[in-house]
């Protein structure tokens, strides 16, 4: 896992953002509709990893500490905009989860957030099968609101634990996010 740093990591991770849209259409699933997420991945300032297997993207995301979300309590690591290289196993998942556990415990904040469209009831198909995914590696569900992006969304938490024999899986050069300027646990 390490920072998007150069162009040319962040157009690739454009691309695979623009690749898994495309994919999640072909299947009638669900895209952000408000938000323009590969443009997000463009941008130098935006605080974008990657998880990489010999120089492959495989997942990129958007980093950040503690930004206001209007739901869960406390400083968290936010993972925002995840998407996954189409046609890869479940274990890029599983692999996040644990990184962004570990990479949470490091920075002693307790826990991790995320968001997935929900624009159905979390029990309806083919969401339901994400979330119990989800939930087999460690997260989970608070429910269902609005997003960050105003679209509606399953709220994804999972607790941050130390995870010391994950060096050997993982490679972690990934910088610490910096909280968010109107983070108010810092008064």
């Amino acid at each position: 896992m390490r920072m998007l740093s150069t162009a040319a990591e962040r157009e690739e991770a454009a691309a695979l953002v623009q690749d898994r849209q495309r994919w999640l259409t072909l299947h009638g699933l669900p895209v952000p509709a408000r938000a323009n997420i590969p443009a997000q991945f463009r941008e130098a300032q935006t605080l974008s990893a990657g998880l990489f297997e010999d120089g492959r993207l495989l997942s990129c995301m958007i980093l950040e500490h503690t930004p206001d979300l209007g739901w869960g309590q406390g400083p968290c690591l936010f993972l925002g905009c995840v998407h996954t290289l189409p046609g890869q196993s479940d274990d890029i998942t599983r692999l996040i989860t644990l990184w962004a556990s570990d990479f949470a415990a490091r920075l002693d904040l307790h826990v991790v957030r995320a968001e997935t469209l929900a624009r159905h009831a979390l029990e309806a198909e083919p969401l339901a099968a994400l979330l119990r995914r989800l939930t087999d590696t460690g997260w989970d569900v608070g429910g269902s609101g609005p997003g960050r992006d105003g679209d509606r969304v399953a709220r994804l938490e999972l607790l941050a634990e130390h995870r010391p024999g994950l060096r050997a899986l993982i490679s972690c050069q990934v910088h610490a996010p910096q909280p968010a300027p109107d983070d108010r646990s810092n008064a």
